[in-house]
């Protein structure tokens, strides 16, 4: 089975250098489609230089993660989409190889790689507790995930709109909805070395828009009220930093506003698929023969 590996990058040339390499080292040599979305440090060139077998793509404007990983979908033909951050690398050179023969369901729509967020100590993540059976888990890490490039293109990719943060649980959420689960992995992990070049207000200010357009677009009634208040509440309330907490509530208003100006599609799964994703989110991993059928 055919596979991309897909890097989206801004201004993280000495990360990137890291990621690709661990890219080309896997044992079953994926294409590698680098990303570039409107560097200024010598990214393109970079690339060009050291890796001249890897495919590049630049955007002079910057246009954001979401929707550069919509265009590799585009760019690339091949059926499985690996995806992984700038600051992330491939800890072995089988993690490809291992992944891919885990879309071995038809069920299998996603599968979550084990991670290692390197900087916050050594925990796996998203990773199946035993390799008997199957496992779905409730979403995956944008870091950390490779998917079924047919079924992301069928079912529009990242929702635009979010623009940065949330698109993986929003669209695995759709996913189940149109049967197909998020596998949790058993590979080895990815490291993930995460960037201190980060904006607070930026991730508080999509993270708590983001979490509210959630549920718009995808939670049913009788449910939606309920869900959303919760959610309002917890978003503000998770960090009470004066300048954090601003940025949370300019986000959680610019979500409403979105709402109510019929700006945001409002497109909600069935009841059963939001309380069968629910129970799955609050266990963490649930074999996949015991929901197959609620599917």
């Amino acid at each position: 089975m055919d596979a991309t590996v897909v890097i989206t990058t801004k201004n993280r040339c000495e990360d990137l250098r890291k990621a690709v390499a661990s890219a080309l080292a896997q044992t079953v040599q994926p294409e590698v489609l680098v990303i570039d979305d409107g560097s200024m440090d010598g990214t393109s060139q970079l690339i060009a230089r050291e890796f001249p077998s890897v495919r590049l793509h630049r955007s002079e404007k910057s246009l954001g993660l979401i929707v550069q990983r919509n265009r590799a979908a585009q760019l690339t033909a091949n059926p499985i989409i690996f995806s992984i951050d700038d600051d992330a690398v491939f800890s072995t050179p089988r993690v490809v190889e291992q992944t891919l023969h885990e879309f071995n369901h038809a069920r299998v729509g996603a599968v979550a790689i084990p991670f290692i967020d390197i900087n916050r100590g050594p925990e796996v993540k998203q990773r199946a507790p035993e390799a008997d059976q199957i496992y779905a888990a409730y979403s995956f890490i944008g870091t950390a995930h490779a998917i079924r490039r047919d079924l992301f293109l069928a079912l529009g990719g990242y929702r635009e709109i979010l623009v940065h943060q949330g698109e993986e649980e929003d669209f695995c959420t759709r996913m189940l909805g149109s049967g197909y689960v998020t596998r949790a992995g058993l590979a080895d992990p990815i490291h993930h070395f995460e960037s201190p070049r980060r904006s607070w207000t930026r991730m508080d200010y999509y993270g708590a828009r983001n979490k509210v357009l959630y549920v718009w677009q995808n939670v049913p009634f009788p449910f939606a009220p309920g869900h959303l208040g919760v959610t309002t509440g917890k978003t503000l309330l998770h960090s009470l930093l004066p300048n954090r907490l601003w940025a949370r509530f300019r986000g959680v208003m610019a979500a409403y506003a979105l709402c109510s100006t019929g700006q945001c599609d409002r497109k909600p799964v069935a009841a059963s698929i939001y309380r069968l994703g629910r129970e799955v989110k609050r266990r963490v991993t649930v074999p996949l023969r015991e929901i197959e059928p609620l599917l």
